[in-house]
């Protein structure tokens, strides 16, 4: 169940850096009050209903008011997750030094099996304590 647990929740913590560090934007073009269209990957498509300049009477400067919009929503990730190693004060690096050193060193094993009673022979049964007490294994 533990390891469940902790799988679950390395899980987890990683998707959330993830997120967290993930940065997108989204395009969308609105003709009046209404959503047209909206991208994730690039510029939203217009409705046609630009206006458009017309240069055959330049005399006449009637322009009517455009009714489209375009909005570009932008959410930025955090980009400062690495912290340094040369920002940290001296105890800190001596601390982070000898956890390393120390932890790498606490699953390095002997280069034999020390067994200290292997010289010595087993005790001498007087009497056999299964059969006096009758407890036998199954």
């Amino acid at each position: 169940m533990k390891s469940v647990f902790h799988k679950i929740t390395s899980f987890t913590m990683a998707l959330l850096v993830l997120l967290s560090t993930f940065s997108f934007s989204v395009a969308q073009h609105y003709c009046g009050d209404v959503l047209v269209d909206y991208s994730f990957l690039g510029h939203a498509e217009s409705c046609g209903m630009e206006v458009q300049e017309t240069a055959e009477l330049p005399e006449c400067n009637l322009v009517k008011a455009d009714c489209c919009s375009d909005e570009v929503l932008t959410v930025d990730g955090q980009n400062d997750l690495k912290v340094s190693f040369e920002k940290l004060s001296f105890e800190q690096q001596q601390f982070v030094a000898l956890f390393i050193y120390t932890y790498l060193n606490l699953y390095e094993g002997l280069p034999e099996n020390i067994v200290p009673f292997s010289d010595y022979p087993p005790p001498l049964l007087v009497k056999d304590i299964q059969i006096l007490d009758q407890i036998f294994l199954i």
